[in-house]
């Protein structure tokens, strides 16, 4: 439950700059930002739930998103974002009172349990949510959206220095407190700055692990077999999850396989990914 750290780190930071926002500038509007500290909460306690029952008897894979669709409560009603998307080939849509009684809360709960399910490996989860919190960062400082700016300039903060910690050998681990509230936290910034496009784009490694896991019926773990001097093989014959594609691609690359390996080659493709969306949406 390392992830208390980080929820920690980013929820001051918030409340540091909505303090010095409303008593030095004295702009007190900030009805989204704690619409999101809300979602971001309760889907910390959501994960301190799955964590303290256990791996193996924590939350059942159909629990976990009726109780994460709860956490979008707080963004639904406050009806984050703008109901209007610009989609491929379709163009402009308005979705009306659809956005936030639908949209939202599927993006919120996509991408939370999508966030969880490309993890185990040390500084996985970390790397990833950097790189993808960045990307938004970035994108929203080009449209000016500075709510949707600074919370993910804030989560990155709390990332890195976890981080430090987390990287291999690592000496605390995120556990699913983490994983739940930056993958919403992902989800909530897309919202709030209007960046639904480049967010669904980026989330694109994490779609294919679902279909990877899908076509196993969602029953194999993404850990990897350690030998003794601690190189990794794949756990069976096929392929069930992003991380054991990464150890069969490294594989054919060089002899030894270690854990630092798989992490350093799919944060590599995650910010390939981030390029790629960066030259198609902008």
């Amino acid at each position: 439950m390392g992830g208390v750290c980080v929820i920690f780190g980013f929820v001051l930071s918030m409340l540091i700059y909505i303090g010095l926002m409303t008593f030095c500038l004295h702009n007190p509007d900030y009805v989204a930002i704690l619409g999101v500290l809300c979602t971001i909460l309760s889907m910390c306690i959501i994960g301190m739930m799955d964590d303290l029952l256990g791996w193996k008897k924590g939350l059942r894979q159909w629990q976990k998103p009726i109780f994460t669709l709860f956490a979008a409560l707080p963004m639904m009603v406050i009806n984050a974002g703008q109901s209007t998307m610009n989609l491929p080939i379709i163009g402009v849509v308005d979705w009306g009172i659809l956005f936030p009684l639908l949209i939202v809360p599927l993006g919120i709960v996509g991408a939370s349990n999508s966030y969880n399910m490309v993890a185990g490996y040390n500084g996985l989860e970390a790397g990833m949510g950097i790189i993808m919190l960045s990307a938004l960062g970035y994108y929203a400082f080009l449209t000016n959206e500075k709510s949707a700016m600074i919370l993910a300039i804030c989560m990155v903060g709390a990332l890195v220095a976890f981080l430090y910690f987390n990287w291999y050998p690592a000496r605390v681990f995120p556990g699913d407190t983490m994983t739940y509230p930056v993958g919403a936290l992902i989800a909530c910034v897309a919202i709030l700055g209007n960046m639904e496009k480049i967010a669904v784009a980026i989330f694109l490694p994490y779609a294919f692990d679902f279909i990877i896991q899908a076509a196993g019926g969602f029953r194999k773990e993404a850990f990897a077999r350690v030998n003794e001097d601690g190189s990794l093989e794949k756990p069976y014959k096929g392929i069930y999850h992003l991380t054991h594609l990464a150890i069969a691609v490294l594989k054919r690359m060089k002899q030894n396989v270690y854990e630092r390996d798989v992490v350093l080659l799919l944060c590599g493709l995650e910010l390939a990914v981030v390029g790629l969306s960066f030259l198609t949406c902008l």
